[in-house]
Order: structure tokens, then sequence, then C-alpha cells
């Protein structure tokens, strides 16, 4: 598994050369990751982009202005980004709320601290648990935390283990540890890798049906190497049973 794993930095430069330099699509700023994640459901870029862009436009994002908002506007609008408007606007307003009464409206400040306190914060607002409160800790510039996109955890697992755990958990953390062990401590290596994963597991690393056919850096995967090891043998026994002329 180590000597897998020290190929990991370089594996990411192969991405990066395949899909080219990534940008977040989402704010960096904690309060504005919070709207924009309530902005759509299910939670997707696409979604969150529509609902967060209407948003904007017709309510704005500031605490004042979601919490003088109609309900009933605000679900209107929120149902560009998907379905349960009115769910996520109540959310919208408990977090503008929080915002405003206990963080003075600045809730990057409030994290800013022990990284065990931050975390609690972070996952104390709807929809947020580890994986979305390494994020954005980690995009905010606040810690260069080993965060994993919560939806490709089966990426890094792959490429080590040849396979992912069952468990959810404990594929975040093995790919957390993967990336400790092999991404330098530092927010622009932690970003990229980061984004370099959300984009190989949702375009070709898929967590089913992977494409692995189509991978850039298949040759040095343990899971399409193990894959083509097993279908080897189906092979040997195919040529030897099928009959001659």
């Amino acid at each position: 598994m180590k000597k897998a794993a020290t190929k990991i930095y370089q594996l990411l430069s192969k991405l990066e050369e395949f899909y080219g330099p990534q940008s977040p699509v989402w704010p960096a700023d904690p309060y504005e990751f919070l709207v924009w994640w309530q902005s759509g459901y299910p939670a997707s870029d696409a979604a969150c982009a529509k609902g967060w862009q209407r948003l904007n436009a017709e309510v704005g994002i500031a605490p004042k202005q979601l919490l003088e908002a109609n309900a009933k506007k605000l679900s209107s609008v929120l149902r560009a980004g998907g379905m349960v408007p009115e769910l996520r606007a109540s959310r919208l307003q408990e977090i503008a709320r929080r915002v405003k009464d206990q963080f003075a409206g600045d809730l990057r400040a409030g994290l800013l601290g022990p990284l065990s306190a931050a975390r609690k914060t972070l996952k104390s607002f709807p929809g947020i648990a580890d994986p979305g409160a390494d994020r954005i800790l980690l995009f905010a510039g606040i810690a260069p935390l080993a965060a994993v996109p919560s939806n490709c955890t089966q990426v890094l697992c792959r490429m080590v283990d040849g396979k992912e755990p069952r468990n959810y958990l404990a594929g975040y953390r093995s790919a957390q540890r993967v990336i400790v062990r092999e991404v330098p401590e530092t927010f622009d290596a932690r970003t990229r890798a980061y984004l370099l994963l959300k984009c190989h597991g949702q375009q070709i690393c898929k967590r089913s049906k992977p494409q692995c056919d189509e991978c850039p850096i298949k040759e040095s995967c343990a899971f399409y190497r193990g894959n083509r090891r097993a279908e080897q043998p189906d092979a040997l026994r195919r040529r030897r049973t099928t009959p001659a002329g």
C-alpha cells in the first residue's frame, strides 16, 4: 500500500493534464458557502448555482436580506435550485439568524481558533457533516485540511487499495490518510487535490459503472489492475473451451 500511495501526487498531475486546471464554483467564505449549499437540492454544483444566481438577483444573500425576505418569496426563488424549496428557505433564515446573532455577521471570524471548535460550529448548521466542515475550512483558507469530496471518496481508495470500504466513513478516513501522507500540507496543494479528485470521480471514476478504459491513470490504478487480472483467467478459460473450427 505504501508503494502505491507514493505515486498519488504524480497521478494528480496526470489528472490535471487530462482535465486541465480546476477552480471551485462555490464561494470560499464560510457563510456564503452555507447559503450556496442550501440554494439547491439535491445539492450539486449545477443545482446550487441555479438557486444561488436567482437568490442573489432577487433577494440577496446577506443575513439582513434573508431575514427580511418574505418566506413565500424566498421559497419561490429557491425553486430554481430544485426540490423542497420551503425547507431550504427556512434553513437559510435559520443560518442567517445564527450568523447575525451569534457571530455579529462574520462567521469566518468565529471559526478562527481550535479546529475542534470550528468543526463543531460548522456541523451545527443544517446539512453540514465532517466532509462539509473540512471542505469549508480548507477553501476558506482557515486550515489546510485533507478534505475529500463527499461523493467521490471512492477515487483514492480505488487508486491505492483497489477497492473501497463498504462503510462510508471508513472510506472517507482512508482517503484522508492518503492525502495527509502524500499531498503537501498547503492550501494550494490540497485544494488542487480536492478539485481534481472531485472532477475525476464525477466524470470517469464514478461510484457506479466507472469508465476505467477511458481513465488517464488506469495503468497506475490498483482497481484497474485488479479487474484486469480477474478478467484474464476468464478469457483463458473461454479460449480453452471454445471448439476449434
